[in-house]
């Protein structure tokens, strides 16, 4: 069966609004205890501290779906390049374009804030992490092409979560639109 698509509207969170994306965040991150993830599943949201930071500086973003909070980004800086820490997509909107259109959301804003990519951190082989990345337009990144706080950023989160391989993942962007 075909899920419909639905629109969303993409915008700048409210601090209010803060929490809720960390249950965003917890139910979505539930779906990795349904691939034999449960230690992913049951790991802790973004704290609010830095969510609060994020949202300050105006890098934390919302999309609206049938009047309803569907899901969420989160950008820093890295290295020159836009960052994205989070993307979560509460299940209840899932498979309908939300998370596509957050990216591209991104892409644009960063593309028009003088960025030339967009880099993230995401496991190999989970369908709707690596494999859904590359479909829209990333590539992963080879050690040689690491500087070494990516790599420290990778070594890190490979002791994190291992056994699970983890990768680095680069979208280049082009001039400003």
């Amino acid at each position: 069966m075909k899920i419909p698509k639905i629109g969303c509207a993409i915008r700048l969170a409210r601090a209010s609004e803060l929490e809720e994306l960390q249950e965003i965040e917890r139910a979505a991150g539930a779906l990795f205890a349904q691939i034999g993830l449960p230690e992913v599943a049951e790991s802790e949201p973004l704290p609010l501290d830095f969510l609060e930071e994020q949202q300050e500086a105006e890098l934390v973003w919302v999309a609206e779906a049938e009047g309803q909070l569907a899901g969420f980004m989160v950008a820093t800086e890295l290295e020159g390049t836009c960052y994205l820490e989070e993307i979560s997509v509460h299940p209840a909107h899932g498979r309908q374009g939300i998370g596509k259109s957050l990216i591209e959301f991104l892409c644009g804003w960063a593309r028009n804030n003088g960025y030339q990519a967009i880099t993230l951190s995401t496991f190999q082989d989970v369908p709707w992490n690596a494999p859904y990345y590359l479909r829209l337009g990333f590539r992963m990144l080879d050690t040689e092409e690491m500087s070494l706080e990516l790599k420290e950023l990778l070594a890190e989160e490979t002791q994190a979560w291992a056994p699970l391989k983890r990768v680095l993942m680069r979208r280049e962007l082009g001039g400003k639109q």
